[in-house]
């Protein structure tokens, strides 16, 4: 007759994942057209992981404070680390892009932060569901980020023949090789949201 009332973990979990995809969304949709819209762009990612930080601190105080929790501690905090890097992930990226000065992505960064956008989306509607006490619903999503992770791969390892066959600056070379290594971490760490997730399903069936 009542709804089940969402546990305050359960929520910051939902508004974590929701600024996570906010901040995804940013990352992919802003254009940047010179030097300076370059480091806006940097500093902007900076700021959504600046306040991805505080959210950690706050989810982790008051976990050491808790008594009863939805799910296990262990993995809330586990999820909480994993949303963490993705956000961490992005901004490395807008660090470098400013610091080699690359105005604008190539045809395989845009595949790539198009997967991470994806995964950031299924993330928050898995924890949406987990606030919801709709644990059974969230696999068919942690399967979808790990096809988007797979897709990565595969990408990235076109990204980096494509680099090696036709790029001659060897410094353009090291700069892009770690731009794409940087955007497949970031989907490494999608899968890692993705693998909690199918972890406390099977805890909780």
């Amino acid at each position: 007759m009542f709804k089940k009332k969402s546990d305050k973990f359960s929520l910051y979990l939902v508004d974590f994942a929701k600024h996570l995809h906010k901040a995804a969304d940013y990352f992919v949709n802003y254009k940047v057209k010179d030097s300076e819209t370059l480091t806006e762009f940097a500093t902007t990612i900076k700021q959504y992981e600046s306040e991805a930080d505080d959210k950690v601190h706050e989810i982790i105080k008051d976990l050491n404070q808790a008594f009863i929790t939805p799910i296990e501690r262990e993995d809330i905090l586990q999820l909480t680390m994993n949303l963490d890097d993705i956000m961490d992930g992005m901004e490395e990226f807008s660090a470098m892009m400013d610091i080699y000065q690359i105005p604008s992505s190539d045809h395989y960064m845009d595949q790539f932060t198009g997967y991470i956008l994806k995964c950031t989306n299924e993330i928050s509607i898995s924890m949406e569901l987990i606030a919801n006490n709709k644990l059974a619903d969230v696999e068919s999503h942690a399967i979808m980020i790990k096809d988007h992770e797979h897709n990565c791969d595969d990408l990235y390892r076109a990204s980096l023949k494509n680099l090696f066959q036709l790029e001659k600056d060897p410094i353009k070379v090291i700069q892009y090789k770690e731009i794409y290594e940087t955007l497949e971490e970031i989907a490494d760490y999608c899968q890692n949201v993705a693998n909690t997730l199918q972890s406390i399903i099977m805890k909780n069936a």
